[in-house]
Formats: C-alpha cells, structure tokens, sequence
C-alpha cells in the first residue's frame, strides 16, 4: 500500500551512522546480512515500496562509506547523496536535516535503518497523521506487568502499563517543526535526548502517537538476529528448487576458478567470463528457481563488459533477484565433476567463499565432488562439470 496522495514533498532521514557492533558479525548491525540482504537494503526497500516518491537522506559513518555503497548498490529508491552522521543521533538527524534545506520538504520521516520490517501501511500512516498533527509517533502498547527498578535490580512499585508506550519510528513531522527543535536544541547544548519526539517535546511541541507494529522490530542483538531470520522464513511458503548446470574445457593456465578462488592446476578454463564453473551453475540454479532466464540472458556472452569478468557479481546478482521479491535462497547444493583438479584440499574454503558471496550462512552451502571414473570429457581430463541445485524461499503469489 502507498500514499494515495503525493509523496512529493515527503523526504526520509535514514539514520545509519551508528556502530550497532552488539548485534554481532564483526560489522555495524546495519550491514550484516539478512536472509541473504544487508539490513539496510531491506530497510531502504520497504520505505521505497511505501513511498516510492519520497527522497531519502541517508546518513552513515564517513567510515561506511564503502560497506553502503555495496549494500545499496542495486536499491530502486529514490536516494540523495549520503550525508555524513555526528557523534550523536542528535547531530546525525540534524545533519540530514539539514540536507534537505535548499528544497525542503513539507513532512520529514526520521526513520531507524535497524528497523528494516515496518510496513507500507505504518509508514504511509505516520505521513497522514504529521499532515493533521505536526508532529506524530508510533507506539506500541505494553502487554507485560510493568515495575520500577531500584538499587542492586530490586523490584519497585507497579507502573500502570496503560499509560506507557514502547515508542518506535518512523517518527513524522513536518519538516519545518522538527529542525527547528533539534536546531535550538544544539545551540542550547541539550545533547541527552532520547529521540526526535523528545527533541520536538524539549522544543514546546506536542507529540501525538499511532499505533505501532509488533512486527515492527529494532535489531540490537544477535538474539533479535535470529528472530528476524526465523519470521521472514516463516512467512515465505513458496519453496522452488531449481537445476543449474555448466561446464568449461581446459586450456592455457596454470589455475582455474572454482567458486570465487584460484585453484592451481595445470591448465585454465576457457570461458567469456573467469569461466568459474561452479559459480555459473549456482547462478542457473537461483535463476531457474525464480523462473528469470538463465546466465546468458542477464550477462550475454557478446557483451563485451563481461568479458574476463570475476563470476561473483553473476550470483550476487541472483541474489539480489530473489532478495528484490521479497525472497531468501534456503540452500545451495553443488556437484563438482572432474577427474583433476582433485577439490578435497580446497572443498572446505570453496564452501566458505560462496557462502560469503550470497550471504549465507555456511550451513546453507554444500559443495561435493566426484570423478566420471574416467568416463565422457571429464574422464578424458578435457574440462570440468557442475551440477548445482538452489532452495529458495518467496512470498506465496510471487
């Protein structure tokens, strides 16, 4: 569902410039993978979805600027350079903001990139209710008993949980109010505040609240990680498996590519591309299970751009396919038939590149490998097959 009314004067602030390194990975939260997407890909998806006209200001740590650029490469949104965030949130909205002053808009969205699951619903509600409002949050009820805590983590008095809310974003204002706040409250040097509608509340304004989405869910922590991962899986009952298959002869080298690694042999493959054989039967694989052409129809052998090109970017862009309907790639399965190289040595860091390429985890990947006992090509020693089989998971209706 989008707004049924322009989203023309709507603009997003994305604030992404945290650390989020509690959530695991080794990464900022917001550029590990989920279900095969980076977070914030997610999250810039759903907002476009909703609002397919709105701008969105994304702001990042200056030191991300490589990790968001990989992430939103193949995003469809209606994206403004990236601004660089504070050290604060504060200065980090305040910085989008003011992004936006030449051609500002009239209601502004300052939404949390870890909360890659609000709906189009939710999102196009908090537009609708800053237009009448000014100034509007979603907020969830509380169903669990609500206590104080006091010294050392004892229990303290009752809190009637009807008159506290769990306060999500997006927040909505028009943009004029909530720059203003956060404006005097950096010159007043208020820099403790929680969020924009505290910042809006210190600044006189009233804060009006929706209601919320349970589903809604801030990711902070590798256990809200693997939630998130469970509940996409579940809601994604369109299980396809589809067949990849390839294979490339033998010619001048010293090595051949075999799931994004050089592997030393005798000879090389022959191919338009790197000729990585295991990687173009995983692409066919993922394609055929989405029913979208094959290899050759999405980077076609006489386009010169692909020639000599690395074959890792051919199954990201699988992937990415999947990942743009709303999918996730379940399992790979792949087959590797050759009499030579022998791939036992190197099964294990195959596993683990390819793993890394799609964003899986290593769980997710099988690679296996077999002789035709001196049978056909590949007995002969002339080149080396694949047979790879790709799991993938859709919205039912896709």
């Amino acid at each position: 569902m989008s707004e049924k009314n322009t989203t023309e004067d709507v603009a997003i602030v994305l604030v992404a410039a945290g650390r989020g390194m509690r959530a695991g990975g080794g990464i900022p939260k917001q550029y590990r993978m989920l279900a095969g997407r980076a977070v914030i890909a997610r999250t810039l998806a759903g907002l476009a979805r909703a609002l397919p006209h709105a701008r969105i200001v994304p702001v990042i740590h200056p030191d991300d600027a490589v990790l968001f650029e990989a992430a939103s490469a193949d995003c469809s949104v209606n994206m403004m350079p990236w601004v660089a965030g504070g050290d604060t949130r504060q200065h980090s909205v305040l910085a989008g903001l003011r992004s936006l002053g030449d051609n500002p808009p009239q209601i502004v969205l300052i939404h949390d990139c870890a909360r890659p699951f609000a709906s189009a619903q939710l999102i196009c509600e908090c537009v609708r209710a800053a237009r009448e409002h000014g100034a509007i949050v979603p907020a969830l009820a509380i169903s669990d008993a609500m206590k104080t805590l006091g010294a050392k983590s004892t229990l303290g008095e009752d809190v009637d949980r009807n008159s506290v809310r769990a306060v999500q974003t997006p927040q909505a204002f028009t943009y004029a109010l909530i720059r203003d706040a956060h404006e005097r409250a950096k010159a007043a040097g208020v820099g403790n505040l929680s969020d924009d509608a505290a910042a809006a509340q210190w600044a006189g304004h009233t804060i009006y609240a929706i209601a919320g989405e349970a589903g809604n869910m801030k990711l902070t922590n590798p256990e809200d990680f693997r939630s998130a991962q469970a509940a996409l899986a579940a809601e994604l009952s369109d299980v396809r498996t589809g067949l990849g298959y390839d294979v490339h002869a033998f010619g001048a080298g010293d090595h051949v590519w075999l799931g994004g690694l050089q592997i030393p042999h005798e000879a090389g493959l022959v191919g338009h591309s790197d000729a990585d054989v295991l990687l173009h039967a995983l692409t066919d694989a993922i394609l055929g299970a989405i029913a979208d052409g094959d290899i050759g129809s999405h980077f076609p052998p006489s386009d010169m751009r692909w020639k000599g090109a690395a074959s890792d970017q051919f199954l990201r862009h699988a992937i990415d396919l999947v990942a743009a309907r709303g999918g996730l790639v379940a399992h790979l399965d792949a087959t590797i038939i050759c009499e030579a190289p022998k791939i036992g040595p190197h099964r294990d860091a195959i596993r683990a590149n390819v793993a890394k390429i799609c964003g899986l985890d290593l769980g997710r990947v099988a690679i296996k490998a077999t002789t035709s006992e001196k049978l056909g090509f590949t007995g002969r020693r002339e080149g080396i097959a694949v047979q790879a089989v790709a799991t993938v998971r859709l919205p039912w209706g896709d």
